[in-house]
């Protein structure tokens, strides 16, 4: 995940989401004294919640909101096709007119 810059990572059976691992999955770890070499299967959030291609970004983000999470799964005929986060609903929000870094 370091190596990416991802925030989560989707775990697969075959091609169905089996389970999603997080930043959060990860600190969870490292507080119950966990390192490097804990299981992922250990320490993964099991069938989340997911979200299809055509659903809005606000139904995304109502999910995210309501459920404490910051990543949810895309899934189209029942294979990943991506993961949204909150950082790519709250880009869609403010719709670039943010300044970059000066």
């Amino acid at each position: 995940m370091v190596e990416r810059g991802v925030g989560a990572v989707v775990v697969l059976k075959g091609e169905a989401i089996a389970a999603i691992r997080t930043e959060r999955d990860v600190m969870k770890a490292v507080a119950a004294g966990h390192d490097a070499n804990a299981r992922v299967a250990d320490w993964m959030t099991r069938h989340p919640e997911t979200i299809e291609p055509e659903d809005s970004t606000d139904h995304a983000a109502s999910l995210m909101i309501h459920g404490g999470f910051r990543h949810l799964p895309v899934v189209a005929g029942g294979k990943v096709v991506g993961i949204v986060s909150m950082r790519d609903l709250m880009k869609v929000s403010l719709d670039d007119r943010s300044p970059r870094g000066v």
